[in-house]
């Protein structure tokens, strides 16, 4: 039983960095935008989730100008983050 736990638990972490670095090729190349809107984030991964890791420093906001200007959130940092955080959630 324990070998099909590690098994599974292995395959799960060898996805998510898969889709880690075909995101990472995706934005090198140009295919993706390296960053979201705030509000691209938000219906990606939930409001309150993208909040809480603004609020707790996991994630990093980015602005172009004075208090008016658009949030910026690298994507890739996101991405990472909330890989991380469905692997947590699994127990690994």
């Amino acid at each position: 039983m324990e070998s099909i736990d590690l098994s599974r638990h292995l395959n799960l972490i060898i996805r998510e960095a898969a889709a880690i670095g075909t995101i990472i090729g995706l934005v090198r190349t140009g295919s993706l935008k390296p960053y979201l809107k705030k509000n691209e984030a938000f219906r990606k991964f939930g409001r309150a989730r993208v909040e809480h890791w603004i609020e707790s420093g996991i994630i990093t906001i980015r602005k172009d100008g004075n208090h008016s200007a658009a949030w910026r959130i690298d994507r890739i940092e996101i991405e990472t983050v909330a890989s991380a955080e469905r692997l947590r959630f699994i127990g690994l």
